[in-house]
């Protein structure tokens, strides 16, 4: 039977003070929600004592019954020279009312005496106390032992002392702290090895990516005998982050056999993670291990011809274990046999030596001349294909656009777009600000055709890029724009080309919208086949 790991799971926590992430209290809810089908063991869901959101969020989830998580709260030991009773986080912390309590206290000498401004005695007295005080309300206590790593190297018999004043309070959980980041996988292995020896009770690691070795450092604590592992779904954090959970769960459970999650749960990981990432408000990192969405991604020919003879000729695992996808880029690289592969998987029928495989190949070739390029806009690809062969009918046409610009802008609405289109002999005229000409486009254009396809409102632009691809023709150089939109679910991108970037961007923003529609009509099709 495979081991268990405990995945404790810190994102609305220590992902929260990560630069440029903010949670509204629903934002919270809905993670949790997520993280709880996943089946981690702990969600670390805030500090209850550190501000009023965090408060808000533990009264509204009160009561509300998880499936397979334990919501945690988080706080420190009590205050140097007073006692449990009278510590206003403490309290907080019971008023959070969670079956499980995160207490972090310093095991670093150097960070009781210089940063707590305490004794070393009076460091374990707080320990002790604050833990026996929550075991006596009947709570889980995970001792997160901060700065363990670093304490341990400069005064390893203190750093073991704080464990033990934590063992004598009845901590259930010692959590080992990386907390600076900058260990070495080896270092981990050996002093987590040594602490778990030593105790009886069950230990856990923490470890932050500042030399990019949280992953690698998590998994040799599980290795030296840790049972618990924390960190962030998506590895954002303080500073460099956190371990990246996506990716820990994915090497332990598939890698290693390691029970972290429901089982039926892995091949979910790539669809919480982009879900995750669309609440945050973030682009999940394309190359991120297992998720991203380069992670099974072939462009050179040789990996293609490869991996379509044999996939594990270039790829570690079936992307489907992880809910990812294989993906073959369209380049000046690829093969002939890649471009059949697209063209198949819409006309099975069609051959390598077919007349269409030729024409769209010829066509691919005007358009890359013209400065399209396909490598990271696969979906515009596909319209291509379609429209060549005759599997294509536009879902709108538009009869025109205006755009009204707005100087000095005063607000952070500056354009105004007005867009007419015609869907099946309906006209249908809508107006939009936004932050800038595209902007106000993009708004104009999904308000109009919501009218008639309600689910555009689901999709939303998560990123927007421009190239320049003749500079010497100066103000009049035709630009390349790639977009890339997301329903929650996928992702896709497309591309545009023009002398005028409002141009390139259209096309871009019709492609994006004319391809969603498209995979939804596709998708209801398979589920009544």
């Amino acid at each position: 039977m495979p081991k268990k790991i405990e995945i404790f799971d810190s994102t609305l926590r220590d992902g929260a003070q990560a630069e440029g992430i903010s949670f509204s209290v629903d934002d919270k809810l809905k993670i949790v929600k997520a993280l709880d089908a996943l089946g981690v063991s702990y969600i670390e869901a805030g500090n209850p004592g550190s501000n009023p959101k965090d408060l808000e969020f533990f009264q509204k989830i009160r009561g509300q019954k998880l499936s397979n998580a334990k919501l945690t709260a988080f706080g420190s030991t009590r205050r140097a020279g007073i006692s449990v009773q009278e510590d206003p986080n403490v309290q907080s912390l019971l008023k959070a009312d969670t079956p499980a309590v995160a207490i972090f206290g310093k095991s670093w000498d150097f960070h009781v005496t210089d940063i707590l401004k305490t004794t070393l005695e009076e460091n374990l007295n707080m320990l002790k106390d604050t833990i026996s005080f929550f075991k006596q309300q009947g709570k889980e206590v995970i001792f997160d032992a901060e700065h363990f790593y670093d304490g341990y190297k400069a005064n390893p018999e203190y750093a073991m002392a704080t464990l033990r004043a934590a063992e004598e309070g009845g901590a259930d959980w010692l959590v080992l702290c990386e907390t600076n980041g900058g260990a070495f996988p080896d270092d981990i292995y050996e002093v987590t090895k040594k602490v778990v020896e030593t105790f009886n009770v069950s230990v856990g690691v923490h470890c932050h990516n500042d030399s990019g070795m949280a992953v690698a450092n998590s998994i040799m604590g599980v290795e030296a005998g840790a049972v618990q592992v924390q960190g962030t779904y998506l590895g954002f954090g303080e500073r460099c982050g956190n371990a990246n959970l996506s990716t820990i769960i994915a090497n332990l459970q598939v890698k290693r056999n390691y029970n972290c999650i429901l089982d039926d749960q892995v091949q979910n990981l790539t669809p919480i993670a982009r879900y995750m990432a669309e609440i945050t408000n973030i682009s999940v990192n394309e190359r991120e291990p297992y998720i991203g969405n380069s992670a099974f991604a072939h462009k050179g020919g040789m990996h293609i011809d490869g991996v379509s003879k044999s996939s594990s000729s270039f790829e570690h695992i079936n992307p489907k274990k992880v809910g990812n996808k294989r993906r073959f880029l369209m380049s000046e690289v690829s093969g002939k046999s890649t471009i059949l592969s697209k063209i198949q998987k819409i006309n099975p029928n069609i051959t390598k030596d077919s007349a269409e495989t030729q024409a769209i190949i010829d066509r691919l070739k005007e358009l890359e001349y013209a400065g399209y390029q396909f490598e990271g806009a696969e979906s515009t690809f596909e319209l291509i294909i379609r429209k060549q062969l005759g599997k294509y009918r536009p879902f709108f046409e538009l009869i025109h656009y205006k755009i009204i610009g707005e100087q000095p802008a005063d607000s952070s609405d500056s354009s105004s777009a007005l867009v007419k289109i015609n869907v099946d002999g309906q006209e249908e005229l809508t107006v939009a600000e936004g932050a800038g000409p595209v902007n106000a486009l993009d708004k104009a254009l999904r308000k109009a055709l919501e009218v008639f396809y309600p689910q555009i409102k689901d999709v939303c632009l998560t990123d927007y890029k421009v190239r320049v691809l003749d500079t010497k023709t100066a103000t009049a150089s035709k630009v390349r724009v790639l977009i890339e939109s997301t329903d929650g679910r996928n992702i896709w991108s497309t591309v545009g080309v023009s002398t005028d970037i409002i141009e390139a961007s259209w096309i871009a923003l019709v492609d994006s919208v004319e391809y969603k529609l498209i995979q939804d009509i596709e998708e209801k099709v398979r589920a009544y086949m």
